[in-house]
């Protein structure tokens, strides 16, 4: 039975680990240890607020309610399930054995009175909380759940632009956070040089203890004599994208890759304006929080004005999906959508196969057990070079936060087959407890973000929110382990919906059904949403691959 602390102060939260559960079946106790898992102080940004990335992405809305939650999952019947509003338990009905067990609504908003005042308001109420994308949705894996979508994006740049390789090439980019975390450690691996920009050094610290940074420096002199040659090493810049990218602009510091990954989806929160300490800008968000949204979109704007200044001396430019060019826009910087979206500028051709971030974690909280599902990746995709490459990659350089996990991009059909076969492993005891099977919210059918996922769509269909509604419900009809609906996650408030999904393999005959459902119509969804947009791609791949989509099948007399 966990030891529960009763406030921030009496102790950190950790996921059990073990054989030994305290719940009444494995899918509450797999929810039980994501959930906490999240909170885990080596994985979360600032558990004693109940943050765990993104600015303020919670795993629960408060301490009482971080309590009702495990106290509800700990006497959850197999047939019942727990229904959760913005990171508050408010409800349990009986339902059966293969509904979900849990189900999670956070930050959704009447179109309306969809936006950031609002939110804050009841924020404030202690009426809603912020979920960002896998904070309240219970799997997040700290910065490894973005770490191959950072690889392949900026594999997928120097494709395109450096002839294969990133190599004597410099990648500078900010937001060193939960998100932003990954980048260096991503640029390294492609052969960059890479400086990675924050204003909080703990951040950077904290990256440079678990392998994805290696050296700290205080100014931009001390970073680039740390860069001279172009090495492939990371370095973090303590210091304000607003301040010192218009720096790097007036001495001709042009570097080959430009983006960025600061938390600027959120204003108040998320972003630090141009000139003020971390002291400074906390105190004024507690003083005049309009003051501070109205300087921080002014930075915003100086910030991608200076990218877009770097990209007309011949930097490639792409916006990481932030939402940062919508709030420059906002502020007066016209041309901020310039800067291209890196979804299609790079990774479309890959959400129209139904690939997307694909993550698991071993609640047994033993890493030979994640090696091992390394090991059964490869034998089951050998043909996926690109698979091939990243697993290597990531037994050898990924540390773990909390407990053991893996990412890797798979797509319909792929997602399947692994997790049939990792529900086997569980039942001849080869892994020493089940497995939690989940993605991230930044899929390829999950998801309306214009201004991300969505953005440029073929047919215009950008802002359609019909398609993650639809994804929520189809997994709840195949019977996922637990659901998710969120709104504002990546891009802030207003601007995205998308839903989470997480199936638990425990190596029952039950489980192999529910996976097989599952892990075959939600990155289908990602297939159809993108043929019913018209991508040939798409299109070739439903064909080829026996996915059915009504409005193309043949008609009869």
């Amino acid at each position: 039975m966990i030891d529960l602390p009763t406030a921030p102060s009496k102790g950190p939260l950790r996921a059990p680990t073990g054989t030994e559960i305290s719940c009444k079946g494995w899918e509450q106790e797999a929810a039980l240890r994501m959930l906490l898992n999240n909170l885990d102080p080596d994985v979360a940004e600032r558990p004693e607020d109940l943050v765990v990335y993104g600015g303020t992405g919670k795993a629960a809305r408060d301490w009482p309610s971080l309590h009702a939650l495990i106290r509800t999952l700990r006497s959850l019947e197999n047939d019942e399930t727990m229904l959760v509003q913005s990171g508050r338990p408010v409800g349990v009905f009986r339902t059966h054995e293969e509904a979900p067990r849990v189900l999670i609504a956070n930050s959704n908003l009447v179109g309306k009175w969809a936006n950031w005042d609002h939110f804050h308001e009841l924020e404030r109420q202690g009426l809603m909380m912020y979920g960002q994308m896998t904070a309240g949705s219970w799997i997040y894996i700290g910065s490894q759940g973005i770490v191959q979508g950072t690889y392949e994006t900026f594999a997928a740049c120097a494709d395109r632009y450096f002839s294969g390789s990133l190599q004597g090439k410099l990648v500078v980019s900010g937001g060193m956070g939960g998100m932003g975390g990954a980048q260096p450690l991503a640029a390294v691996l492609n052969g960059a040089s890479f400086l990675g920009i924050d204003v909080d050094p703990a951040r950077i610290q904290k990256r440079i203890d678990t392998g994805y940074i290696d050296r700290m420096a205080t100014s931009l002199d001390e970073a680039l004599a740390m860069l001279d040659g172009r090495p492939a090493i990371s370095v973090g810049l303590v210091g304000n994208c607003a301040e010192v990218l218009p720096e790097m602009v007036r001495r001709g510091i042009i570097p080959d890759v430009i983006t960025d990954q600061t938390s600027a989806h959120d204003p108040l929160h998320g972003y630090v304006p141009a000139g003020m300490s971390l002291d400074e800008v906390a105190r004024l968000r507690e003083e005049d929080p309009d003051e501070v949204i109205r300087l921080s979109k002014n930075s915003m704007a100086t910030h991608v004005q200076a990218m877009l200044d770097l990209k007309r001396a011949g930097a490639i430019a792409f916006d990481y999906g932030n939402n940062i060019r919508a709030f420059a826009e906002e502020a007066g910087c016209n041309d901020a959508f310039e800067i291209k979206g890196f979804v299609p500028e790079y990774i479309r051709p890959l959400f129209c196969e139904g690939k997307g971030p694909f993550r698991w974690a071993a609640l047994s909280g033993d890493p030979e057990d994640i090696r091992r599902t390394d090991r059964l990746m490869l034998e089951l995709f050998p043909e996926d070079q690109t698979l091939t490459r990243w697993m290597s990659v990531a037994a050898n350089r990924i540390q773990f936060q909390g407990l053991p996990a893996r990412i890797c991009w798979l797509g319909y059909g792929a997602r399947a087959k692994a997790g049939l076969a990792i529900n086997e492993l569980v039942r001849t005891g080869e892994l020493k407890a089940p497995i939690v099977i989940g993605r991230d919210h930044l899929d390829c059918g999950s998801v309306a973000s214009p201004n991300r996922e969505t953005e440029a769509m073929k047919d215009g269909t950008d802002a359609v929110a019909d398609w993650p509604l639809l994804n929520a419900m189809v997994n709840v009809a195949a019977g996922a382990s637990w659901v998710s609906l969120h709104h504002g996650g990546g891009v802030g408030i207003g601007y995205s919906q998308h839903a989470g999904m997480v199936v638990v393999a425990d190596g029952t005959d039950r489980a192999a059904r529910r996976l097989e459902r599952v892990l075959t119509s939600d990155p289908g969804m990602g297939v159809i949403r993108h043929v019913d947009s018209g991508y040939d791609e798409a299109i070739a791949f439903a064909e080829a691959h026996g996915v059915r989509v009504p409005m193309r099948e043949a008609q009869g007399d």
